[in-house]
């Protein structure tokens, strides 16, 4: 198979031909047909993230068609469509797996980071781990649910049910939970880039009420906000934005240091709260959400060779919505 390869940080990946892999006890095996390119992914291949394992294929938003079993696999058939999300395996032993906090796992391995990942022609996953797709959704408009939307359906579901809800960052998951949040009734502030006038349209032909740079105070006083740019400046400028009792969600797994802020501004019961990675009943209930919302991913098609462009795409803001590798490019 030829895939992407990761060899160190830093250096761009390496289009190598690999043999095919093989199923493992409760694994299946994917024809890969399409992987989203996330930022997390640049989070390993820029050396933010340290412990990849080496070398590795990476990728975590993957949607492919099953085409062999390992022993004991259940849930699936060949010829069944699946994704496979981040969270790739965990031990259902300790104290976190025991009481339903699966994400926090102390034995959790991550599809793309600690296991090789979609940038290839094939993978394997523990079934267990993997979701059914629905039809609604095409391979490339779905590899971004994988990833940028159950995340992003997580950090939404940690902002609770206030009316008006704050996105930092109108990137890949952005633009996914604002279309679940317009669904849903609510009012979505976008905050982009100052002068990104681009994102910000876009933002507003997705349901947003208003948009404008993170550097400006939205016209009306939020009841929470999502931080989805690894940028920790923008805490302290949610906080201001939040009202009493409102809560700042920081959705990214790698963020700039948060600088020091009045404590004025988090009193009055205001909270920060991080997410981390997700958990399989995160999936179930988001991919049964999406389809109802009619969310729409707005998607950039690269071949699998192009992914080191992909990631340089994506690390300078040079579209809206989501990169996808597809295999049949």
């Amino acid at each position: 198979m030829r895939a992407m390869v990761f060899e160190r940080p830093g250096a761009p990946l390496v289009l190598k031909n690999l043999p095919d892999p093989v199923p493992g006890a409760g694994q299946i095996r994917i024809r890969v047909r399409a992987c989203a390119v996330c930022r997390t992914d640049l989070h390993v291949v820029d050396g933010d993230l340290k412990q990849p394992k080496l070398p590795l294929i990476p990728g975590h938003e993957i949607i492919g068609i099953v085409d062999a079993l390992g022993p004991g696999a259940a849930g699936f058939a060949v010829g069944d469509r699946v994704g496979v999300p981040w969270l790739g395996h965990t031990c259902g032993r300790c104290v976190y797996c025991r009481r339903g906090q699966e994400n926090l796992c102390e034995a959790a391995e991550f599809t793309g980071y600690t296991r090789d990942g979609g940038f290839a022609e094939y993978t394997v996953a523990d079934a267990h781990y993997c979701f059914p797709i629905p039809d609604a959704y095409s391979d490339e408009a779905a590899a971004p649910l994988m990833c940028a939307g159950l995340i992003g359906y997580r950090s939404y579901r940690m902002a609770g049910d206030g009316k008006r809800l704050g996105l930092y960052g109108f990137g890949a998951a952005a633009h996914i939970i604002a279309q679940v949040a317009v669904h849903q009734g609510r009012d979505v502030y976008a905050f982009t880039k100052a002068g990104d006038e681009k994102g910000q349209d876009f933002a507003r032909s997705l349901g947003a009420v208003w948009a404008g740079s993170s550097e400006e105070a939205p016209p009306d006083v939020l009841d929470a906000a999502i931080i989805f740019a690894p940028v920790g400046a923008l805490v302290p400028a949610a906080l201001k934005a939040v009202d009493k009792g409102g809560v700042v969600v920081c959705a990214g797994i790698h963020m700039s240091d948060i600088p020091s802020f009045p404590y004025a501004d988090l009193w009055e019961e205001r909270r920060i709260q991080s997410v981390a990675n997700l958990t399989r009943q995160d999936g179930v209930e988001f991919l049964k959400i999406a389809p109802e919302a009619m969310v729409k991913t707005s998607t950039h098609a690269y071949p699998l060779e192009r992914a080191n462009e992909a990631l340089d795409d994506l690390r300078a803001g040079r579209f809206e919505g989501a990169a996808v590798l597809r295999m049949d490019l």
